[in-house]
């Protein structure tokens, strides 16, 4: 198709767009396709949905573990080797950066391969749905082009004979362009849509069982350090609330 062919096109089909709106050509509408179509367009929005949301997850564990990071890095300022939880504030950092660690690299890996990259790789069939039904929509756009020339003519006759024939099989040929790819689109967008299951079922057992993986780490790793704390029956509430009545009782913190 030439430049020029394709643009006249453009212009025409325009032209009918407005003449839609305005009632001066019919529109052809079809119920079935306009369901399907819904139902795939729910499933696109939410797809790209979960995907950005699923990126923002594996974003926000990175922000965790590089905040944990920081906070262990500054408590291990207040504990040395002379003081009786030193070892404790040592230790602790060492596991933050393990953490830090895993979750740069393993867990990184692990959710961009399992959960992200299928992710992905099903939202990006989209666009060539998108695409099927645009054309689709052209198609339509000529079949009502020639449809309404059709009626011109049998409403008033032309003073060619040979013009409402031509016309009418310019019709019948839009006509079965249109059909053909609406048969199509209305017998695969609800495979389209089904298959939403058995794809994203595995997507979502990988995030499960990373998000397992990693707290389950976590909870490993920082359960090692209770035997640095006391015990659990002197609460530290009470203990901070004691901590803080001798600061009270301190001269420089009384009214002068």
């Amino acid at each position: 198709m030439s430049f020029l062919s394709g643009f006249k096109k453009g212009l025409n089909r325009a032209g009918t767009t407005i003449m839609q709106r305005t009632g001066a050509v019919d529109r052809t509408t079809d119920s079935e396709f306009e369901e399907e179509l819904e139902r795939f367009k729910t499933l696109e929005k939410k797809s790209e949905k979960l995907t950005k949301q699923a990126k923002g997850y594996l974003d926000s564990l990175r922000g965790m573990t590089a905040a944990q990071l920081r906070i262990s890095q500054t408590i291990g300022q207040f504990y040395d080797d002379t003081i009786i939880m030193g070892p404790g504030g040592q230790e602790y950092k060492k596991v933050i950066e393990r953490l830090d660690e895993d979750a740069k690299t393993d867990m990184d890996k692990l959710f961009r391969t399992t959960v992200l990259e299928p992710l992905a790789r099903f939202c990006s069939y989209f666009p060539q749905v998108n695409e099927a039904v645009k054309r689709r929509q052209k198609k339509l756009l000529d079949y009502d082009t020639h449809r309404s020339k059709v009626r011109k003519l049998v409403d008033k006759p032309s003073e060619d004979p040979s013009r409402l024939p031509r016309a009418e099989q310019e019709a019948n040929m839009a006509r079965e362009m249109y059909e053909n790819l609406n048969t199509i689109l209305i017998a695969d967008l609800p495979k389209v849509v089904e298959l939403r299951v058995p794809y994203l079922d595995p997507v979502f057992e990988a995030l499960v069982k990373s998000q397992l993986r990693f707290c389950q780490n976590s909870y490993e790793e920082l359960e090692a350090l209770r035997h640095h704390f006391p015990n659990e029956g002197d609460q530290p509430e009470r203990r901070a609330d004691d901590v803080l009545q001798q600061m009270r009782e301190l001269s420089i913190c009384g009214n002068f």
